[in-house]
């Protein structure tokens, strides 16, 4: 919280009621223009303590009428009625006076952006331009001058069009910001040149226009409104005009380029007629007025919104003041209105988190006034300081806002409520004092015993005894900054700290070296001094002596600390050894961390607000959920403020603000987002964060901690509620203020630690081991923590511990803290809760037992339990909270949810939203009519609103009840209840009716009962129907049996189950009578052997028929063989087949297949093939399976065959059946997959006789099983066969030479050596190869040497046994066609006749060929044709006989 300090101006003797007055825009310099009716008037400047320069004082024996000062330059144009307009300039008081222009009473005076024109205007319409270099200096004459002959009322210039401000750019580029930087560069797009301000402006006229003059000082008029014209704004963002007139009318003008405007908005501004306006214009377009009423009024120009700003009386103000004037500084955002009863009112524009400037009167947050006296009637902020110029008709107060001064020390607190009082309170007494200064109060220091104050150049010193201060010393000093320890009092002065005397005497001096620099800072703790300098160094000195020593050497942190640029603040701890530094950056911005010089160590460690972590290599032992937890609650902040414990080394405190925040000394103390953190520091165990929680509202900020307290300043009314409040009367040093001690409330609060709720009047002991519990909690160091807490045995120590761990989430702490306080039912509720998997969830729990509801909130929501959380509200009666959690997070709960609300409405007498919430929840059909069951009326509207058959059938029985039974069954058929209406209906002796709706609806249990109520009155026949009807047999049953109703029972019990078919069946053969039924029945029943005992023994064949069809393995063997027995008398011998087979007898099985000769089907062969070795051995087994296979090649079936040998593991018959069965593509799989030598041979003779000369694939596999067969001779049989085909069907003697070949290699490979017959054998192939050679070498020669050809085949006709190597007839073809192509047909015939001679038998053309022939039947004249037909039926013969030996 800020007050403001009021300087009067030293305004000397001469001058007389300030009239007007004017700050400066950037330096802190105020032009005030005083004027008396008769003397004249005058122009004097002051400083910013009201101080007065003489140099610059300007009198007229005229009236002073406009003052405007340069925007940069220190530049004042003034006026005055007599037309004359001059330039000050400040400091030096140099006049410049502007060459005669105006006649009449100056009315304008307006400067452009940069003050290069000066515009000046008069009564009479006369306008003049003036140009100033940039030095504030006039250049010649005016530039231009119109006359307008209208009184000029207001000026403004617009704004220049937007363009590249190149002034601006070059600063940014020195300032290093690289994209300015890159525009003045050759990489970057051109220039964009655009004025550097604008010289076009707006002039308005008494007669209502509005004139437009342009850069080049041309003129022409713009618009024209009614009445005389007050004010002109510029809307910059809109590029409008507003214009304001006498009579409050705003109008709001378009401006286009071509110099037309064009109005788009009038209003009508409320105010008091017969005032003067006061009318203000801010930059956000907001405009404010003031009329002399009790509020001050808003337009927003942007958002078209207006609203007004009244006083609060609870505040100081009284009822029917007037607000004289306004202002508004936009460098601190606050609008200051002076009344006229002295007071100025301030009001400061608050943003919300998570809010907009639009919202208006929201953010308007009234400030506590500043008092003067008179009547305020002009009010200015100016300067970069932000000073406010009050005028209150006598004199004029310069405002300088100052943060007040607050100290805590030893119990004793001191606040400042004005600039010159102060607020008292002694925490050990409960006394609370007023302190009325004769000065202005800047700083403030107390002790248990004295209250210090000082304003810069005064110090006095005030003894605090009981209930009285007494001022003890009053001394001249400028020290800005004092500390205090006992009776000594520590002074800066540049190099050196004073130690003085109350009273001032210097007792001891503190010297630092130019190095060390200047002393700015200093800290009392305990019985040390900290020193902080200019150059950033520290020092600490030990106080507990008589004369000061110094605990340490200076520090220099700039070499600790990187972008250091100087030192904020600095404090130490009770024992001395650790510093804590807030500095501020190079760039004048607040660093985000709190740096820690250990002084024994002398190392720097620091916390970093930033991200809400500790400098690296400092350990955080928490786990890390609460890391998490409370990461968000540090990261992104800046600290403000930082205390040591006054006895406790360890703690320290500090406050935070959001970064962004902290730029402001003053307006972090309206940020609702304020943190105060409280870490532990040791050598140990570096910084440790001990707790972090938000600021309370109502509290300003903080003063010191001082465990176990926080103890902050706050707002008046905001005080500790437990503090008494004695405030006794003064001594003859103070003076009480005006008015009664209530106008000084309690400035101080003070707010128990985490560790120290319900423990604030422990005693020492109490408080050193809950500290202690505290650290070693914090460290993790459970055994020291509970050592430290042992003896302790308050129960409110406990449970303050144990509210402790909600925060710590130690449940392992807590279940011993509620053990200690004996809280039973917390203990139980927190062991179930252990089920829970979120550690959260468990925390939560505990809370809730401890009455910590909102932090067991907060932790359900933190760990999104929501079913925990919804179950948490409804506990705590929070319901709408219930139903939202339950809507948009719990949904599987949410009927549960609305039921629970539901009914807690009941409860409360809320009938109708518990009929909603009931039927959310589906559970109206049931808890609805309940609710209104004594409300008849309204339980039948709900009942015909809501047509459920549920609810019609529980009104139907309510008003069955009431026997009301027409309007019952009326319900009953609308619900779709056919039992009851049976039942009413059956009741009523309606047994028609009854009927008819069983029979239509087919309602089972509405047969039944009407099945009842049959055979109560002896209606067998019907009770049967309507018990079939309702599927109940066994009624229906037991009815037919007691009545004899056989021919029903059957059907019925074939209808039902099992049981009932059993007896039946019983109650059949009991009879006698129908014994196929019985039969029939039994097996149906499932009782198989019952059936056949009974078919056996009544000779029910066909009933046996049926019954074997359902007997299989698992039936009784002796069952099966006795049927198989039946059916093999009867000669069903595939039936009896089947159960033998089923009855695990298959040597009888099989042996009725082969005498009764029954094909045996695959399905048979296989369950015949036993697996189970339990049955048969191993060989009985394959023995089995070779008598299957025997009957099935008996029968012919050689595949079935061949896979029972293969099972029985007799390859080779599977194989004698495989080539029984003639399929070629099986056998050669076979034996490529049994690979045996016999049954590769087998495969190989077979295939021999299939036709392998056509079919090459057969050839390569016949050769390649004799290959793996190893039978080289039967291999070399085949390749003779194969080279005989060669020679008999193509006579390719080539090829046979090869096959014999082949053949010849392979007999050689033969080891067989019985009795000579293998070298016989290869003798008789060598001889067949040596013809075979000699004939083919014949004919290859015989295209060269044909003679020789010849001859060889001649002498090879005179070899012995030529054939059948080579067929003679081959030969003798050979020769015969030589001759006949010599032409020796002579020679050719007789070779004929000997070869037919030769071959008697033989067609000799198969040998010569067709043209050979021809030609010598030509030649010779004979002809062929009967030994043609001889040899020709001779083939024939041949045919026949090949046949009939095949």
């Amino acid at each position: 919280m800020a007050v403001y300090f009021d300087h009067r101006i030293e305004a000397p003797e001469s001058s007389d009621v300030p009239s007007q007055l004017t700050w400066h825009p950037a330096l802190p310099v105020l032009a005030v223009a005083s004027s008396n009716s008769t003397a004249g008037g005058n122009v004097d400047l002051y400083l910013q303590q009201g101080e007065y320069v003489e140099s610059c004082h300007v009198e007229r024996p005229y009236q002073p009428t406009v003052l405007r000062w340069h925007p940069t330059k220190p530049v004042l144009a003034l006026s005055w009625e007599n037309g004359e307009v001059l330039l000050l300039t400040h400091p030096s008081g140099d006049q410049t006076v502007l060459p005669n222009a105006h006649t009449a009473s100056i009315t304008l005076l307006e400067w452009s952006s940069s003050g290069s024109r000066l515009v000046t205007g008069d009564q009479t319409g006369a306008l003049a331009v003036w140009k100033v270099d940039a030095r504030g200096r006039l250049q010649g004459n005016h530039l231009v001058k119109h006359e307008y002959n209208e009184h000029l009322t207001s000026c403004i210039f617009r704004p220049a069009s937007p363009g590249d401000d190149v002034a601006m750019l070059a600063r940014a580029s020195v300032s290093g910001d690289e994209s300015a930087l890159d525009m003045f560069s050759w990489k970057g797009a051109p220039l964009k040149m655009g004025p550097q301000e604008g010289l076009a402006f707006y002039v308005s006229t008494a007669h209502g226009k509005v004139h437009s003059v342009d850069e080049h000082g041309k003129t022409s008029t713009l618009l024209s409104v009614e009445g005389a014209i007050k004010k002109l704004f510029y809307l910059e963002k809109r590029e409008a005009l507003a214009v304001i007139t006498e009579t409050m009318m705003l109008s709001q003008y378009t401006l286009g380029r071509e110099g037309v405007a064009q109005e788009f908005m009038k209003v009508k501004l409320s105010s008091k007629s017969g005032q003067n306006t006061d009318i203000v214009w801010t930059e956000n377009s907001l405009l404010i007025t003031a009329t002399g009423e009790q509020l001050i009024r808003l337009w927003d120009l942007e958002r078209d919104d207006n609203y007004v700003l009244s006083l609060d009386e609870t505040l100081g103000f009284e009822r029917g003041e007037m607000i004289n004037c306004v202002s508004y500084c936009a460098g601190k955002e606050i609008l200051a209105a002076g009344t006229n009863h002295g007071r100025i009112a301030m009001w400061k524009m608050v943003v919300q988190p998570d809010s907009s400037r639009g919202d208006t009167k929201a953010q308007w947050k009234l400030q506590t006034p500043t008092e003067t006296e008179g009547n305020v009637t002009q009010l200015q902020w100016g300067s970069t300081l932000n000073l406010l110029a009050a005028n209150n008709s006598n004199t004029v107060l310069i405002l300088c806002e100052h943060v007040m001064s607050a100290h805590f020390s030893q119990q004793v607190a001191a606040v400042q409520l004005t600039p010159t009082q102060l607020s008292i309170t002694h925490f050990t007494t409960g006394v609370h004092l007023a302190l009325q200064s004769d000065s202005h109060i800047k700083g403030v220091c107390v002790t248990k015993d004295s209250v210090t104050v000082w304003s810069g150049k005064q110090i006095t010193v005030y003894e605090l005894s009981g209930t009285v201060l007494r001022n003890t010393g009053s001394f001249a000093c400028d020290s800005h900054v004092v500390a205090v320890h006992g009776e000594n009092l520590y002074t800066v002065e540049p190099n050196r700290v004073q130690i003085r005397t109350p009273q001032g005497t210097v007792k001891q001096l503190l010297t630092f070296s130019k190095a060390e620099g200047n002393p700015v800072l200093l800290s009392v703790c305990q019985s040390y001094l900290v020193v902080g300098t200019d150059t950033a160094h520290v020092r600490v000195f030990d106080l507990t002596r008589r004369d000061a020593k110094a605990h340490c050497s200076a520090k220099n942190l700039a070499d600790q600390i990187a972008n250091l640029g100087a030192l904020r603040s600095v404090k130490c701890n009770a024992n001395g050894s650790q510093i804590s530094i807030l500095i501020s950056q190079l760039n004048g911005r607040p660093d985000q961390k709190v740096y820690f010089y250990d002084v024994e160590m002398d190392t720097v460690t620091h916390f970093d607000f930033f991200i809400g972590r500790p400098s690296s290599g400092i350990s955080q032992p928490e786990d890390s959920e609460r890391q998490q937890f409370q990461g968000t609650e540090l990261s992104g902040r800046c600290p403000v403020s930082h205390f040591w414990d006054e006895s406790e080394p360890r703690l320290f405190v500090c406050e935070t603000v959001p970064v962004g925040s902290e730029s402001s000394l003053t307006s972090y103390l309206d940020t609702v987002d304020v943190s105060v953190v409280t870490l532990f520091c040791t050598q140990e165990h570096g910084l440790l964060l001990q707790d972090c929680y938000p600021k309370p509202s109502g509290l300003q900020s903080l003063l010191a901690l001082d465990v176990p307290y926080y103890y902050f300043s706050c707002k008046p009314g905001e005080g500790d509620p437990g503090l008494a409040e004695a405030a006794l009367a003064p001594t003859n040093h103070t003076q009480m203020p005006k008015g009664s001690i209530a106008q000084f409330p309690h400035m101080v609060s003070r707010r128990a630690l985490r560790d120290f709720v319900g423990l604030e009047n422990c005693e020492k002991a109490t408080r050193d081991a809950m500290l202690n519990f505290s650290f070693y909690l914090t460290i993790g160091d459970m055994d020291e923590a509970f050592k430290s807490i042992k003896l302790i045995k308050s129960k409110a120590v406990w449970e303050n511990m144990a509210r402790m761990c909600v925060k710590t989430r130690r449940l392992d702490v807590a279940r011993v803290c509620l053990g200690n306080m004996g809280n039973a039912r917390a203990a139980k509720a927190l062991k179930e809760a252990e089920a829970e998997p979120e550690p959260e969830a468990q925390v939560a729990m505990l809370a809730i037992q401890l009455g910590m509801l909102e932090d067991a909130e907060k932790l359900y929501k933190c760990c999104q339990r929501y079913d925990l959380l919804n179950n948490f509200y409804q506990a705590s009666g929070q319901w709408q909270q219930a139903l939202e959690t339950a809507e948009n997070h719990d949904r599987i709960h949410l009927r549960t949810t609305y039921y629970n609300y539901a009914k807690y409405l009941e409860s409360m007498g809320d009938k109708t939203r518990a009929l909603s919430f009931y039927e959310n929840s589906d559970t109206h059909r049931v808890e609805v009519p309940r609710m209104l069951q004594d409300d008849t009326i309204s339980l039948e509207n709900y009942v015909n609103k809501m047509k459920d058959k549920n609810i019609y059938k529980w009104w139907a029985q309510y008003l069955e009840s009431q026997s009301d039974m027409d309007s019952a069954l009326r319900f009953y058929e609308c619900a779709q209840d056919y039992l009851s209406l049976v039942r009413v209906h059956c009741y009523m002796g309606n047994i028609q009716k009854a009927s008819e709706i069983a029979n239509d609806t087919g309602d089972r249990a509405a047969s039944y009962h009407l099945a009842r109520h049959y055979e109560g009155h002896d209606d067998i026949k019907q009770a049967v129907h309507f018990y079939t009807r309702a599927q109940a047999y066994n009624n229906a049953i037991r009815l037919c049996k007691e009545n004899g109703l056989d021919d029903q029972l059957m059907n019925l019990a074939l209808l039902s189950n099992p049981e009932d078919m059993m007896e039946a069946a019983c109650y059949y053969e009991e009879k006698g009578t129908h014994m196929d039924r019985a039969v029939s029945l039994y097996h149906k029943a499932g009782y198989v052997s019952k059936a056949l005992e009974l078919a056996f023994a009544t000779q029910q064949f066909s009933a046996l028929q049926l019954i074997a069809e359902d007997l299989n393995e698992n039936s009784d063997p002796a069952l099966l063989a006795r049927c198989s027995d039946f059916f093999i008398k009867h000669s069903q011998f595939e039936k009896a087949v089947e159960l033998l087979v089923a009855a695990k007898k298959y040597h009888q099985a099989l042996e009725l297949c082969v005498t009764q000769n029954l094909n045996i089907t695959e399905e048979l062969a296989e369950r015949m093939t036993v697996t189970d070795s339990k049955d048969l051995s191993e060989a009985a087994r394959k023995d089995l399976l070779e008598r299957i296979a025997d009957c099935c090649m008996r029968q012919g079936n050689y595949h079935l065959a061949t896979k029972k040998y293969t099972q029985a593991g007799n390859k080779l018959k599977a194989m004698r059946a495989l080539l029984k069965s003639g399929d070629t593509e099986k056998i050669v799989f076979f034996a490529n997959v049994c690979r045996q030598k016999e049954l590769f041979i087998m495969a190989a003779n077979y295939l021999q006789s299939l036709d392998w000369r056509k079919n090459p694939e057969i050839l390569k596999t016949i050769i390649g099983f004799y290959t793996k067969g190893r039978a080289p001779n039967l291999l070399a049989g085949f390749y003779e066969a194969c080279a005989q085909v060669e020679i008999d069907d193509y006579q390719n003697y080539e090829k046979a030479l090869d096959a014999l070949t082949e053949a010849f290699k392979c007999l050689s490979k033969s080891k067989d050596s019985s009795s000579g017959q293998q070298e016989v054998r290869l003798a008789d192939l060598q001889h067949k190869i040596t013809l075979i050679k000699k004939f083919v070498h014949a004919r290859r020669l015989y295209a060269e040497d044909a003679g020789e050809a010849v001859q060889l085949c001649e002498a090879l006709l005179e070899e012995p046994e030529l054939d059948p190597a080579v067929r003679i007839g081959d030969a003798f073809g050979f020769l015969i066609e030589h001759h006949c192509q010599q032409g020796n047909y002579q020679v050719a015939y007789r070779k004929l006749e000997e070869l037919q001679k030769l071959l008697p038998s033989q067609n000799v053309r198969y040998y010569i060929s067709q043209a050979s022939l021809e030609a010598l039947q030509k030649e010779m004249g004979i002809t062929m044709d009967r030994g043609d037909r001889r040899n020709s039926v001779k083939e024939e013969d041949e045919v026949e006989e090949d046949l009939n030996v095949s």
